[in-house]
């Protein structure tokens, strides 16, 4: 099974990104992995993205991004139709109140097992929460981009977007943080789920917080 895995490239003033800085330290087990480091901007993202999944076909794909603040991993449920950014992304764009697909769906869901990837990663003591908003910044663009080719070029690939809090060498120390290789070794958890699930639990998000 061949898996793409990306992260960001650091944005906002930030020198690193906890997404990229996770995703270059997976190590695969039982699986072929692809990494690649997208540009936080709009448009060029989905780029890269699209030709990440021309040239390797993988089975599965899973972007990760930051989400300062929170307090664990938390995988995407829906990805939305809306770029509406609160500062420019790396190319100096602020898309406000437009949509990532013209015409698009209002919403995608992730076709990850969500649930089920929460709850292998409580079992491996790691935090983490299903989360219902990816924002509508890169990320989001990325999430939604993301399920739009699978639905409408690439259908028989699995894919969604998970969040990761800030990395300690970031500094923020007023702001939780998780270490990268915990980070690292969570989203190994969600790959090996994805790949060995066909179906999510079928529990209440709360039940797993």
């Amino acid at each position: 099974m061949r898996v793409v895995l990306t992260g960001f490239a650091p944005f906002g003033g930030e020198a690193t990104n906890p997404s990229w800085d996770a995703v270059r330290r997976v190590v695969p087990d039982g699986y072929e992995l692809v990494t690649a480091e997208l540009p936080c901007e709009f448009g060029a993202s989905l780029d890269a993205l699209r030709g990440l999944l021309a040239e390797h076909a993988p089975d599965a794909v899973v972007c990760v991004g930051q989400a300062g603040g929170r307090t664990g991993v938390t995988p995407e449920r829906v990805a939305v139709n809306l770029d509406d950014a609160r500062i420019p992304d790396n190319a100096g764009r602020r898309p406000i109140d437009e949509p990532v697909v013209p015409g698009g769906p209002a919403a995608y869901f992730s076709s990850l097992p969500v649930k089920a990837c929460v709850a292998a990663l409580h079992d491996a003591g790691i935090p983490a929460s299903v989360s219902h908003t990816a924002g509508t910044f890169v990320c989001n663009h990325v999430f939604y981009g993301l399920m739009h080719l699978i639905a409408t070029e690439h259908p028989t690939v699995r894919g969604g977007f998970v969040h990761v809090p800030y990395a300690p060498e970031q500094g923020h120390d007023d702001m939780p943080s998780l270490d990268l290789d915990t980070t690292a070794r969570a989203l190994d958890l969600v790959i090996r789920t994805t790949l060995t699930r066909t179906t999510d639990l079928h529990v209440t998000a709360g039940s797993l917080h």
